[in-house]
């Protein structure tokens, strides 16, 4: 076990985040995941990294801060935490967020009070979000099992058996098998993302359409001049890094205003530390007109409301169905994973390098080219095995995109 974690600190560093020597790095990490910090604290300076500054986090505090916290509280920021991230935002950093958490860990909370903590949130830290989404600095997320989170996602099992399986699982998604030859086996993965985006980019469509049993039928068109992105892209500074592992996506940004039709989702959501079952979205022009859910729509509700563009989309992501998290069979109950195992979509912000020279654009610019603005950006999954896309060329031509779940290309 210790081999592997140190194999995944490596390729979290040298692959996730391809540290320079002379670069801060900034980790994000909560109290339990301690030791895995260090050793990606390690495996940084083992690589030339200037300083690691650590940022630790809590969900028990946090979530006993919102059930008895005074309610003025969740209407401001602190100014250390705000200049916190955006000071670094500005220096040459990279920055490692380590994900593990209950996905209930918010269950009972307001939505109100965490609505506006997120509000209130986004808008003290506008430099770093902003500089994060435009890839000014290379960021990676990376998640490790907590046994909260691993009962969830094997609830018939003795916690220690329920750990062991998750990390298990965790492990194969980003290729660790104890070998040390994680790093090669994800450089080959990346080539092999590149050429299918490359195949996409080249086919310049101006629409897609997605049907499928669970009700699905909605149109979305696409900018004339947006760009398909998968796998690592280059921050600002022309430093190659993979934001998310596992990653197995390939991703685009729609026409702000030109989505329409319904869209059910295939999995439930993870928001916020509450779960979202069995939910759809009416759209119209591409905004959600409509939002309904068996299981907390309340919590749906408020983060499609965060501001005018969280009711809007943000990505369109292509996953084949038959894919290696897909064929795990697991439900992880977190959008790192689930995501990666089926096509989704993201309403809130769209990705600036979805866009031909989106990196350079102010905030107008991409929205004059048709991209949406939000401080909220919420994937969820769409992919079922017989989700159907078919997309239309510039000049006419229809071409199937996906048939039974899988890439047709």
């Amino acid at each position: 076990m210790e081999q592997k974690l140190r194999e995944y600190a490596r390729l979290v560093v040298e692959v996730g985040l391809n540290i320079r020597p002379g670069q801060t790095l900034i980790i994000a990490a909560p109290v339990e995941c301690a030791h895995f910090a260090r050793l990606c604290a390690s495996a940084a300076y083992d690589v030339g990294c200037r300083e690691v500054v650590m940022n630790w986090k809590d969900d028990y505090l946090a979530r006993e801060k919102y059930l008895r916290a005074a309610d003025d509280v969740f209407d401001s920021v602190p100014e250390w935490q705000a200049r916190f991230y955006n000071d670094y935002a500005v220096q040459d950093i990279a920055y490692l967020a380590i994900h593990a958490s209950d996905p209930e860990t918010m269950r009972g909370v307001d939505p109100d009070r965490m609505l506006r903590a997120q509000r209130a949130s986004a808008a003290s830290i506008k430099t770093f979000r902003e500089m994060q989404m435009k890839s000014a600095f290379p960021w990676c997320i990376a998640a490790i099992p907590i046994p909260s989170w691993a009962k969830k996602v094997f609830p018939g099992e003795r916690e220690d058996v329920a750990m062991e399986k998750l990390w298990n699982a965790i492990f194969e998604t980003v290729r660790i098998e104890g070998d040390g030859k994680a790093v090669e086996r994800w450089r080959a993965h990346l080539e092999l993302l590149e050429q299918r985006k490359n195949t996409l980019n080249a086919l310049r469509f101006k629409s897609l359409h997605y049907t499928n049993s669970l009700g699905t039928d909605l149109t979305i068109e696409l900018p004339e001049d947006h760009l398909w992105a998968a796998g690592g892209g280059y921050s600002s500074r022309g430093q190659y890094f993979v934001a998310n592992m596992p990653t197995e996506e390939i991703f685009t940004a729609p026409l702000k205003t030109g989505m329409n039709g319904v869209v059910y989702a295939a999995l439930p959501l993870v928001n916020n530390g509450n779960i979202i079952e069995n939910f759809h979205f009416v759209i119209r022009d591409g905004k959600i007109v409509e939002c309904h859910a068996e299981k907390g729509e309340a919590f749906l509700k408020a983060a499609i409301t965060m501001d005018e563009g969280a009711s809007y989309f943000g990505e369109v992501a292509l996953v084949p169905y038959d894919s290696p998290i897909s064929n795990q069979n697991i439900l992880y109950y977190d959008t790192l994973f689930d995501e990666n195992a089926r096509c989704h979509l993201a309403f809130g912000e769209a990705y600036p390098e979805c866009i031909e020279g989106g990196a350079e654009m102010t905030r107008e610019e991409l929205k004059a080219h048709g991209l949406n603005d939000s401080i909220n950006h919420v994937d969820f999954m769409v992919g079922t095995a017989d989700l159907k896309i078919v997309g239309v060329t510039r000049d006419g031509r229809e071409l199937p995109v996906f048939i039974d779940g899988n890439f047709a290309l």
